[in-house]
């Protein structure tokens, strides 16, 4: 007898950020990707919604708070920390890795962080 496995539709979710501020629009990715906006929540297993966010671009953010947005980033070697601003990172990557990592501090820090961000899509 065989045993069948139903797999369950993934609808994905689309994000406008155009005039949004970026820590609303990374909040709302954060609980749609851990599953919290779902009945069938569970804390131990997978079951968010893959998301797709577009008009990054757009996003309303101003110089005064990019000045004070701080990332760090380490190399692996004794001194490697590097601690960069805001405005460095959206002038060299863009708006999109801002909400990239805004996103990833809000997701709880476990094995399922990884596979949580790989359901994460960003378009200018």
């Amino acid at each position: 007898m065989k045993t069948e496995m139903k797999k369950e539709k993934t609808d994905i979710k689309t994000i406008d950020a155009s005039g949004r501020t970026l820590g609303r629009v990374a909040s709302e990715i954060a609980m749609s990707l851990m599953g919290k906006t779902k009945a069938s929540f569970e804390r131990n297993k997978y079951c968010g919604v893959p998301v797709k966010v577009v008009n990054v671009s757009k996003l309303h953010i101003t110089p005064k708070k990019l000045e004070s947005i701080y990332h760090t980033r380490y190399s692996g070697i004794p001194g490697g920390l590097r601690i960069l601003k805001g405005t460095e990172t959206a002038e060299k990557k863009g708006l999109s890795e801002l909400i990239k990592l805004a996103t990833y501090q809000m997701l709880p820090a476990n094995k399922l962080r990884r596979k949580m961000m790989q359901n994460l899509k960003i378009e200018d």
